[in-house]
């Protein structure tokens, strides 16, 4: 008796540029490296704090240098050979770069001096909605209401997870240019998949932030902007590097390009949970009512949007 396993779609033609169709097992595997990917980038935020002293936009440049690195390293050790870039590929990868990776950053710093750190959590929560939408437009196929609607639920929890909080309108507009880098850093990404795979995409795209990041930083903090680091921020350093950029860069791209965007975007929920566990691990944090809430809500929408037709 045939057994219907979960994410199981009807074959499909597939356009230009769109996600492969996928089995099963591909789709477990791409649901566990979104999960793993966010739970890594939510860890951030117990890291941060060690690096406020230290220039952020020379200590971003460092973190993806280091992560450049590792990944040449890995695609080294795996004898995969560097691809030379077409026009467009080169403009994605720079774009993805630009957006993704330098201007989310700038973007995050400067809407916090104008908007409660939790208001710009929630604007940026909206992710999952966006990619729901976006991302099967992009593979010129129709948004799933189930994907959607799960997307909606997700987006909530986060956002219940981060608190609601407020700020100027000024504030709140650099939080939504912050909200477009982070879907930026997904769909920009769609395109180039499918021929660098997700190990080249997540190497030429850090390599092509570090200088943009150091331009930030010279314009920002001059000569300042690098330093030597001390111990612990050369640890958090390190820690970025290997952890929240080279494997979870790797993860994600890997998952989104065996789950689609939209399905894919649903795993920004685990932000929440990496940050509450970090927390928890480090000592620099204890998980509220609101964020426990929150994370139910996630696991809800999770739920609702990777059931199978």
């Amino acid at each position: 008796m045939p057994v219907t396993l979960p994410w199981r779609r009807p074959a499909r033609a597939t356009a230009p540029g769109a996600v492969p169709a996928a089995g099963a097992w591909d789709r477990w595997r791409g649901a566990v490296a979104a999960a793993t990917a966010m739970f890594c980038v939510g860890t951030l935020t117990a890291v941060a704090p060690v690096l406020h002293r230290y220039p952020l936009y020379g200590g971003q440049a460092l973190r993806y240098a280091l992560g450049a690195l590792v990944l040449l390293a890995v695609m080294r050790a795996r004898r995969l050979p560097h691809l030379r870039l077409g026009g467009r590929e080169l403009a994605l990868v720079v774009l993805l770069a630009g957006t993704g990776l330098a201007a989310f950053n700038a973007f995050v710093v400067e809407s916090t001096r104008h908007a409660d750190p939790a208001a710009v959590g929630t604007v940026v929560a909206a992710v999952p909605v966006v990619l729901a939408l976006a991302g099967p437009l992009l593979e010129r196929r129709r948004p799933s209401p189930r994907v959607v609607l799960a997307a909606g639920v997700v987006a909530a929890g986060a956002a219940v997870a981060a608190g609601f909080g407020g700020g100027s309108p000024l504030g709140l507009l650099l939080a939504a240019g912050a909200l477009g880098c982070e879907v930026a850093f997904s769909l920009l990404a769609v395109p180039l998949l499918p021929r660098l795979g997700a190990v080249r995409v997540a190497a030429y795209t850090t390599v092509a932030a570090v200088p943009l990041l150091l331009a930030m930083g010279y314009a920002a903090d001059g000569p300042a902007a690098l330093r030597v680091p001390a111990v612990a921020e050369a640890a958090a350093l390190g820690y970025l590097a290997l952890v929240v950029t080279a494997f979870a860069f790797f993860c994600w791209y890997d998952a989104l390009h065996r789950l689609g965007a939209d399905r894919a975007g649903l795993f920004s929920g685990f932000l929440p949970a990496g940050a509450v566990v970090a927390g928890l691990l480090l000592g620099t944090g204890t998980p509220a009512v609101a964020e426990l809430a929150g994370t139910a809500i996630v696991a809800a929408g999770l739920a609702l949007g990777l059931r199978g037709r």
